[in-house]
């Protein structure tokens, strides 16, 4: 058979074309052994590492376990800590009072939307995350989602990680190399040359060689080098739809060696954006995402020194640098013989922690329907751009959710919630929550990027109310009763039996997990 896909070459390292190569590299190991495919990395000697991707969703642990990467050695070499979910502060109102969570954990009944509606009805004061979920309970208290005898990737609570996204880099770079085949190229690309078909058929390098493959992926980051310079490929722009364009991020020390580890990303709302902080076992990632054009940068950045002066930070030790964005995605993401990956593809601002989790789903997708011919190569294209047209759409509608709840007076705020910045599907489904909570059933893929549990927690965590006409049934109550003491029994029983986030990565660090 001519036409086998035989190489795929991946232009651009960082954690996107690292885990790209690691995922496909993985799945496709026996091919990758008997020579029938090969994967070579090319990335540039003189472009840094972004680094501000800390943390992850609770798909990581399931992907490094596919990939065959130790947890053990991950957490001691990725300075990692778990992350549970997320806290946001301030989100409601202008004075900064109040929090809501988004665990990770998915309570019973959340699917079909019973435990949310007995919570309606009854009127319960407390937070749904606190009723339903005992994760709520488990972050305040900063403690671990495992106990120190569980074998590596097991677990008590759902979790991800927070991570020090360089040395993350380089231990799937070592993994990728070492233990599953991929080839690494360390040179820039010059030219990218075109078959007359479209595809692309070359890259000369200025090594002087050049690198031909049947399937391209662009991890090029903002710069895009083969997805729009080469492929002429558009871009759509959504900073219509979310306004944030500038982070200002920054590195925190912690006062104390023995400080405690907060096992959630806190999100604090501010007057034309929010403060990110992420802990890790030896500092905290801080950072400001804002819209400049309601925020100088200088404001901005003075709002970013008052937080981590007022969280404990010592701020003359902080070197603050600007990162400049576009809300926006490619209008296709795999054109021809290439598929754009990470930033590449596009970029939203990290209220979610989205950029990871879109990684990893683009990799395992391309690993999936990886054709076996450069015939079928437009069925895969097709299927491809399908899947992720919708990611990056709920995506950006379940950001906007954040915005669209909030309170807050701000000019900011209050133009996040006109009519015309939210999308036609977001308005459609705030128009069916009116009288209904959200459900599976409202949301039309098999795999959701975001769960109806995720978008439960958002809606009613910001006030909101759906009016419900109907009573449930006797049975239906029961069964809510008998979640929500089985959640008291389990908040009981894990305050007292779970360690500290920090140490338990104490004690991997000195012992490592069990591989049993």
């Amino acid at each position: 058979m001519q036409n086998v896909l035989k190489h795929i070459a991946i232009v651009g390292g960082g954690s996107a074309g690292w885990l790209t190569a690691a995922v496909i590299a993985s799945t496709h190991k026996h091919r990758i052994e008997t020579g029938t495919l090969q994967i070579t990395l090319c990335e540039s000697p003189n472009i840094p590492n972004i680094g501000v991707g800390e943390g992850t969703w609770p798909t990581m642990p399931k992907t490094l376990q596919q990939i065959g990467i130790s947890e053990s050695e991950f957490i001691q070499r990725c300075d990692v800590s778990f992350k549970q979910g997320s806290k946001f502060v301030g989100w409601g109102q202008d004075d900064g009072t109040g929090f809501y969570y988004n665990p990770f954990d998915l309570p019973h009944g959340f699917a079909e939307g019973l435990s949310v509606e007995y919570w309606h009805h009854t009127q319960l004061k407390d937070a749904l995350a606190h009723v339903f979920s005992p994760q709520q309970t488990i972050c305040e208290l900063n403690k671990a989602p495992k106990l120190v005898t569980d074998a590596e990737y097991a677990q008590v609570l759902n979790y991800g990680y927070h991570l020090n996204a360089g040395a993350f880099v380089e231990l799937l770079k070592e993994h990728a190399i070492n233990n599953l085949g991929v080839k690494h190229i360390v040179a820039n690309v010059e030219h990218v040359g075109l078959a007359s078909n479209g595809d692309i058929s070359n890259l000369l390098l200025d090594s002087g060689s050049q690198v031909t493959a049947d399937l391209f992926i662009d991890c090029t980051g903002f710069k895009r080098l083969l997805i729009e310079k080469a492929l002429k490929v558009g871009f759509s722009p959504l900073n219509n739809t979310l306004f944030a364009d500038t982070a200002l991020a920054t590195q925190v020390e912690y006062a104390t060696d023995d400080e405690a580890i907060k096992s959630y990303t806190q999100s604090t709302a501010q007057t034309a954006g929010w403060i990110w902080d992420i802990a890790l076992p030896s500092r905290r990632g801080v950072g400001h995402v804002y819209a400049s054009d309601f925020q100088t940068d200088e404001a901005a950045e003075q709002t970013l020194r008052q937080y981590i002066q007022n969280s404990g930070g010592l701020v003359e030790k902080c070197n603050i640098r600007k990162i400049s964005f576009t809300a926006g995605h490619m209008n296709k993401f795999w054109h021809n013989n290439c598929v754009a990956v990470g930033l590449s593809a596009g970029f939203l601002e990290p209220l979610e922690a989205s950029a990871l989790v879109l990684i990893e789903l683009s990799a395992a997708k391309i690993a999936e329907i990886l054709p076996v011919t450069t015939d079928v190569m437009q069925i895969a294209e097709k299927r491809f751009n399908q899947t992720f047209a919708y990611h990056w759409q709920t995506a950006v509608d379940f950001l906007k959710l954040h915005y669209l709840m909030s309170s807050r007076t701000d000019d900011f705020w209050q133009e996040n919630r006109k009519t015309a910045t939210v999308s036609g599907n977001l308005q459609e489904l705030m128009d069916l929550w009116k009288h209904s909570v959200p459900k599976m059933s409202d949301f039309p893929a098999r795999a959701e990027l975001f769960h109806a549990a995720s978008y439960q927690f958002v809606l009613y965590g910001h006030g909101y109310r759906s009016q419900l006409f109907f009573e449930l049934s006797e049975q239906e109550k029961a069964y809510a009763q008998q979640l929500i003491q089985y959640n008291k029994q389990r908040i009981a029983q894990l305050s007292d039996a779970l360690p500290s986030n920090r140490d338990l990565i104490n004690n991997i660090k000195k012992y490592g997990l069990s591989r049993t």
